[in-house]
């Protein structure tokens, strides 16, 4: 059985799993992904505005100094709406890639789009020749530190923190490509 489509109330359309398309960044990308994520984390986690900040930057750096060769962004689409984003960009070392920006609108969540966007970043930091890939996060995102377990990351470190307004438990994931 296939997964049901799903109802996007952002657009007035069903989201079919088979329709979902990949893209790269384009105009207009970054602004949104800066407004979801500070809007989706201030909502479920009561994040405060410091963590816009944070995501503006990373933005901006990618903008700025990517590499194609060896960094990229996907962007998912359901006709002219956007469900989702994830980045492969460099880590501190040469052949580190770090996994940024997973990000699912909730109307598209349980579609099987997060495992997709993660595969294809995975498949793209291998094929550009990094041997491993880390991702920073918090423990409570209990469903993408279980997907991203699934895939075989493995938790390399825990961290309280008070970061964004709120206190955190940070935690750093690498997988072995």
């Amino acid at each position: 059985m296939t997964n049901p489509t799903r109802f996007c109330p952002l657009s007035d359309m069903s989201i079919d799993p088979a329709s979902v398309t990949l893209r790269d960044l384009a105009i207009g990308d970054a602004g949104w992904l800066i407004q979801r994520h500070a809007e989706l984390y201030a909502a479920d986690q009561n994040f405060d505005i410091s963590f816009e900040a944070l995501v503006a930057e990373i933005l901006a750096e990618y903008i700025r100094s990517s590499d194609p060769m060896r960094e990229r962004a996907w962007i998912a689409m359901c006709g002219e709406t956007r469900l989702g984003s994830v980045f492969c960009t460099r880590g501190a070392e040469p052949k580190l890639a770090r996994l940024r920006m997973l990000l699912l609108e909730p109307e598209a969540r349980g579609l099987g789009l997060g495992k997709r966007l993660l595969e294809e970043c995975i498949g793209f930091a291998r094929t550009a020749g990094y041997d491993q890939m880390m991702l920073w996060t918090h423990e409570s995102h209990r469903e993408a530190c279980a997907l991203y377990e699934k895939r075989g990351f493995v938790k390399t470190g825990v961290k309280p923190s008070h970061s964004f307004g709120v206190d955190l438990v940070e935690v750093t994931y690498e997988l072995d490509l």
